[in-house]
């Protein structure tokens, strides 16, 4: 044991010098690296333990049986243990040094502390934030609760563009909106007749009465008041004919119409009939709804100056009165004025056909104004006849084929496509077309009082004479004069202008045509699908009135 523990101390010293040669290298370096503290405090703990525990084994060691020069070695050896722990001792107080320097320098708990505070104010923060949103969010669902649905109103979204299917062509589908249409209509009709009646004195006694009254209203100027009151009077009138009280007032008797026959007893025929009633109807309608918005557009866009005129000064003279004259007195002027004109002065003019046309501009502006299809047959009208003129002065000298008629009067030849004009209709030699009519209007005589198909409709060219109406018909089978129409002008019982719906797309003159009442037929008869269906209405109209006058004036009861 006693040779064991010079070698372990020799050991530890060994040990030891190796520390202490690194420990020299490392201090003697210019710049030493960072260190930390943990490292630093373990060599500074380690190394003063090394050499106390080392002096006590040798100071054991050295009470022990060792020879002398053995005592001698470990004197040095311990010699050297005490150098180099004083070394270790410097180096110890040297990184304290360095230590406390860095701590200084780097300020670690300033920065730890600081940390610290910034931790805590984030934390801080971040519970106000939480607050803050919970209370937004709070106010927002009861803002929303309360408000919401308001809000969702006014939100934009893009129109949809909904597409409306359309219901496929039926015939009984089309008579019941046209029934609707016309329920619909009547309180409207109903108060436009009874408007008129007022005017027209058709009862004395209810047309003076409301005069008096209105007279009375616009001299107070009690105008707005009164209409507003006779509004509320209606309403209350329809509340109680709702209710089921039976009150029923009107200046005019109600029109009765007829009881619409059973559609199990109807034919074929008849129901085609009724259809085409129908279809007569509505096209009617819409022609005059038509006509109507066509008139007032021309109207407003100088077609016909002269007449666009008079409302434009009639405009001015409005606009300077509003302008310089109060609206007290103004109004007082244009109410009684307005009741002058409704229950007099239009009276007056209804009553004297020729004053209303020279003197009542209204009438007159309205009645001159043209539609837009008038103005299209105008200027085909127009174009047809310069074409007409240049082909007439080419063929002047050209003799007259044989078989065609002449007049000796104008030197002109009639004729239609099967032979002379008199001797087609079985008519007298001075009965010839008009100069209107010279080459006749292509039409479809539709005969409703036939049955059959043949009879029905026929295809042809329409003259008017002097004295008559003449439809040729231009059927391959009509070789003789059978098929041929011939209606004196003196036995119309009524004429006006007419349209097909189901003959827009089948025939030209998109559906137009004239309807002609005689006393031999029990429904009118239509010469349809007519390309200048306006030209030849005025024609006949205008030769049928000349010879409705010259027959009156003939008549022995005048």
């Amino acid at each position: 044991d006693a040779g064991n523990k010079p070698s372990t101390m020799r050991k530890r010293l060994d040990k030891i010098r190796f520390r202490g040669h690194r420990r020299d290298e490392f201090l003697d370096q210019p710049e030493s690296p960072n260190t930390s503290d943990t490292e630093c405090s373990e060599e500074v703990q380690m190394k003063p333990q090394i050499p106390v525990r080392e002096p006590e084994e040798q100071r054991e060691a050295g009470l022990g049986s060792f020879s002398a020069p053995l005592q001698d070695d470990s004197r040095t050896d311990l010699n050297e243990v005490k150098g180099h722990l004083e070394i270790a001792l410097l180096e110890k107080h040297f990184l304290q040094e360095e230590l406390r320097k860095l701590k200084e320098e780097s300020n670690v708990d300033a920065l730890k502390q600081e940390l610290e505070k910034e931790r805590c104010r984030r934390i801080d923060l971040e519970q106000k934030v939480n607050d803050d949103d919970s209370l937004s969010n709070n106010f927002l669902k009861r803002l929303y609760e309360r408000f919401g649905v308001h809000i969702e109103d006014f939100r934009f979204q893009p129109e949809e563009n909904t597409v409306e299917t359309e219901e496929p062509l039926s015939a009984r589908r089309l008579t019941e909106n046209m029934r609707r249409l016309k329920r619909g209509f009547r309180p409207v009709t109903n108060f436009m007749r009874n408007l008129s009646a007022l005017s027209s004195w058709y009862s004395v006694y209810t047309s003076a009465i409301a005069f008096i009254v209105y007279m009375y209203a616009a001299w107070r100027g009690w105008v707005i008041p009164m209409f507003l009151f006779l509004a509320i009077l209606r309403l209350s009138l329809n509340y109680l004919i709702a209710k089921g009280w039976r009150i029923q007032w009107s200046i005019v008797p109600d029109i009765s119409e007829p009881p619409e026959p059973s559609k199990e007893d109807l034919t074929v025929s008849e129901k085609f009939q009724l259809v085409l009633d129908v279809a007569q109807r509505a096209q009617n309608l819409f022609g005059k709804m038509a006509n109507i918005l066509e008139k007032i557009k021309n109207l407003f866009m100088w077609v016909r100056p002269e007449l666009t005129q008079k409302l434009y000064v009639g405009l001015w003279v409005a606009f300077i009165s509003s302008c310089l004259l109060p609206y007290k007195l103004l109004g007082f002027i244009i109410g009684v004025y307005a009741g002058i004109k409704f229950f007099i002065i239009d009276f007056i003019l209804k009553s004297c056909p020729k004053l209303r046309q020279r003197f009542d501009t209204p009438y007159i502006i309205w009645t001159n104004l043209p539609t837009d299809l008038q103005l299209k047959e105008r200027s085909h009208t127009t174009v047809s006849r310069r074409v007409q003129a240049v082909g007439s002065r080419g063929n002047l000298g050209a003799a007259a084929p044989p078989g065609l008629n002449r007049d000796e009067d104008g030197g002109r030849y009639y004729s239609t496509k099967r032979g002379a004009f008199h001797e087609v209709f079985n008519l007298s030699e001075s009965e010839h077309p008009l100069a209107e009519c010279v080459n006749g209007w292509r039409c479809c005589l539709i005969n409703r009082d036939k049955k059959t198909p043949s009879d029905y409709i026929r295809h042809g060219v329409l003259y008017v004479t002097e004295n008559y109406l003449c439809f040729e018909s231009s059927s391959s089978r009509s070789g003789s004069t059978k098929r041929n129409k011939v209606i004196k002008l003196t036995e119309i019982k009524d004429i006006q202008k007419y349209k097909l719906l189901y003959s827009i797309i089948m025939l030209p003159g998109s559906g137009m045509g004239i309807s002609i009442a005689t006393p031999t037929t029990q429904k009118p008869m239509v010469f349809g699908a007519m390309i200048h269906r306006d030209e030849a209405f005025d024609a006949i109209y205008s030769q049928y009135r000349k010879m409705m006058v010259i027959a009156t004036a003939a008549s022995p009861e005048t």
